[in-house]
């Protein structure tokens, strides 16, 4: 059994052509991100969907380069360079461009106001009262008549904010969160 491999070029070139692979990562990325950041937006509470799904593809893209199954070290670095690219230029458009922000991280939605739930919004988020109440309760408020407005955030979280005392209780909990 030899131990060092006779062609090292099948190991380290890529076996699949640059822009097939750029483009593979590519589509599989921005279908994923826009699944996630639109349509699944709640599901994914509490995980930064990029970094989740960086990870994800990252991991599977270099996978077959490292296992040596169908495709060398080289075309799991071009894929992983893709997808690193693709996931800093959708934060830099989010930052510079305001149309671009609210395109992968939508404004949040309120869902309660005044300790009344806004059906229609709830409905849009496929957000059951049990769901609600369960998220209220882990935030210490035992009754939706007890929030004076309740919101889907971007990431998919619910905030609240309590009736009375509502701002200097928001303001501890972010201060602790910091």
């Amino acid at each position: 059994m030899p131990i060092w491999p006779h062609d090292w070029a099948k190991i380290l070139l890529p076996q699949t052509p640059l822009l097939e692979s750029m483009v593979r990562i590519s589509v599989v990325y921005l279908f994923l991100v826009f699944l996630l950041r639109v349509v699944l937006k709640r599901e994914s509470a509490g995980t930064s969907i990029s970094d989740l799904l960086v990870i994800v593809l990252l991991a599977d893209a270099v996978q077959n380069g490292m296992a040596g199954g169908y495709t060398s070290v080289g075309d799991a670095l071009i894929l992983a360079a893709t997808l690193i690219f693709w996931d800093w230029l959708l934060s830099f458009l989010a930052y510079h461009q305001y149309w671009f922000f609210r395109l992968v991280r939508p404004e949040r939605l309120l869902i309660i106001k005044d300790g009344k739930i806004i059906k229609s919004h709830t409905q849009k988020e496929l957000l059951t009262r049990e769901e609600l109440e369960e998220q209220l309760h882990l935030q210490g408020i035992d009754s939706i008549s007890e929030v004076a407005e309740a919101y889907v955030e971007p990431s998919g979280q619910v905030s609240v904010i309590p009736k009375g005392g509502g701002e200097e209780r928001s303001k501890q909990r972010r201060r602790a969160r910091f």
